[in-house]
């Protein structure tokens, strides 16, 4: 298994820890605790399990939206066609 230049126990096939402890170790940066988050990123925000499950529940939210968006409009457009074709 090929090693990392940065000093740490996480082998490179975990790409997302890889990179936090790069940064962490390379530029300094430190993901904020929770109490440091207000507002909006209190909610969604990467560095929580809340927030990341929040932005999983937005982004599935969306997705049945625009489907039953799209499903009535064609089904709306199917019931015109007929009525109209019958008149």
């Amino acid at each position: 298994m090929p090693t990392s230049p940065v000093k740490t126990r996480i082998p490179l096939t975990s790409f997302g820890h890889l990179i936090t402890e790069v940064k962490k170790q390379l530029f300094g940066i430190e993901a904020p605790t929770s109490v440091e988050l207000t507002g909006f990123r209190k909610y969604f925000n990467s560095y929580t399990l809340q927030g990341r499950r929040n932005y999983v529940l937005v982004t599935y939210g969306v997705f049945a939206v625009a489907a039953a968006a799209y499903f009535m409009h064609r089904q709306n457009k199917i019931e015109h066609q007929t009525s109209s074709s019958t008149a």
